[in-house]
């Protein structure tokens, strides 16, 4: 039984054969030939790959950067890692995590159909994440069994197929009217960053409008202008390093060299992100079609943040820096205040930072690109301190879950967990199935709750 487990949470936990599944499965409703099923279910499926090695680049060339940014400014502290806390996770809480990650899927897939929230959340790690969040926050209350993981598998269905619904709005000024929706547990993060678009933002120009001379043209280019970037980020970490340091990083090879290296590469890796986002969706959104017409009607599908950066390409870039400079700002005033000092993730900065400008820059241009994902910054150096007293065990590992969702669920049922107990936690299970039927009773609309332009 445990293997079949570990073989279906292999499955799901895996973005690439999850997006392949629901492309096989709409095709095949939408009674599409042979060869057309067998290309359209591997395009998703090669495309995710491809935007998954693209991450791996990423992350690998981000790690040194944070390694000479620590050493040279002498910083130490906490590092918000989904995936670092998740593996340190899995020896206290892994078959909890596996079990709650099953009974999320189905939930989720039971919302979309029966009710007006019908996103169907394809990011299968975040979920493994947030099923790992829920096993560590419910069972440091006291909630153990049966109970957790339908409680925590209720908890995931739900926030999966609501937290895109928030925003879809905004997720269609962002795609143009593409029929996507946010699948990344940082969205609130991205919200708020649109939310303060809106704000002031006013009469600001799109960051994709930017107007660069003809001598500068070759800026335009999205992988030129991050490899640029990126070099002035890693040639000033190295030098601050001291070559010492990036020699030990390096194996020996020169610092300056070792920098220019990680910056090129970063770039690279940005490229194939890209490349395999517009292979995804090439295929992803016709065969979703199937699903939305004869399987759960109206369906939209949930995706990760990475795909939406293709939208705005510039966005991408400033949102990044802008978070970064939030979450150095965050950290300082953590420090001030005596709190957990939270050194800033390059990766979470990158990729939700990233999605946060994006927002931002879809309803409020440059300065709301700029603001927002600034505010994005702060969000990822308090929350995942406010988070860390409620995580149990998990709370003394030196790295905690670094996405704003993960934090405001995880402090949510456990603070109100601490003080009510297991009443606490109905009370908000009771409160999340009301905001999921009532709409059913408001609307005779069969289309997903917020799926329409503003």
């Amino acid at each position: 039984m445990e293997a079949i487990l570990q073989f279906i949470q292999d499955i799901i936990s895996e973005p690439a054969f999850l997006m392949g599944l629901i492309a096989f499965v709409g095709l095949v409703a939408l009674r599409e030939k042979p060869h057309k099923i067998l290309t359209g279910t591997l395009g998703p499926i090669l495309g995710y790959l491809m935007l998954s090695a693209g991450a791996g680049v990423i992350v690998s060339n981000l790690d040194p950067l944070a390694q000479m940014i620590e050493h040279g400014f002498n910083i130490t502290g906490v590092v918000p890692n989904n995936e670092a806390v998740v593996s340190v996770a899995q020896e206290i809480l892994g078959v909890e995590t596996m079990t709650v990650l099953v009974v999320g899927l189905i939930v989720n897939l039971l919302i979309a159909r029966f009710t007006r929230f019908k996103y169907v959340f394809l990011t299968g790690h975040h979920s493994f994440f947030m099923a790992c969040l829920l096993a560590a926050v419910l069972g440091a209350i006291g909630i153990q069994g049966i109970e957790l993981i339908l409680l925590g598998g209720f908890f995931l269905g739900a926030w999966s197929a609501i937290s895109p619904a928030i925003g879809q709005r905004m997720t269609l000024q962002v795609t143009d009217g593409e029929d996507l929706a946010m699948g990344h547990f940082s969205s609130l993060g991205y919200y708020v960053s649109g939310l303060i678009g809106k704000l002031v933002g006013k009469g600001s120009a799109s960051t994709e409008d930017i107007e660069v001379p003809e001598k500068w043209s070759f800026l335009r280019n999205t992988t030129i202008s991050t490899a640029l970037t990126m070099l002035i980020f890693y040639l000033l970490a190295a030098l601050v390093a001291g070559p010492q340091f990036v020699n030990e990083l390096s194996g020996g090879k020169n610092y300056i060299v070792y920098a220019i290296i990680c910056g090129l590469n970063f770039a690279v890796g940005v490229a194939i992100v890209y490349a395999g986002v517009r292979m995804i969706l090439a295929d992803l959104i016709p065969a979703f079609q199937g699903i939305a017409s004869r399987v759960i009607p109206n369906a939209v599908p949930a995706v990760d943040c990475a795909v939406f950066f293709t939208f705005a390409p510039t966005a991408v870039i400033i949102g990044f820096i802008s978070s970064f400079i939030g979450g150095i700002v965050g950290m300082l005033i953590l420090g001030f205040t005596g709190g957990v000092l939270i050194i800033p993730g390059m990766v979470p900065h990158f990729f939700c930072g990233a999605t946060a400008g994006i927002y931002g820059n879809a309803t409020g241009g440059r300065r709301g690109a700029t603001i927002g994902a600034f505010v994005n910054g702060l969000l990822l150096s308090f929350i995942p301190a406010l988070l860390l007293p409620v995580l149990g065990q998990l709370g003394f590992a030196n790295t905690t879950f670094g996405d704003t969702d993960f934090g405001a669920i995880g402090i949510l049922l456990g603070r109100l967990g601490n003080s009510m107990g297991n009443t606490g936690i109905y009370i908000i299970a009771a409160i999340t199935l009301l905001v999921l039927i009532i709409p059913n009773f408001l609307s005779k609309s069969n289309i997903a709750i917020n799926n329409v332009e503003e």
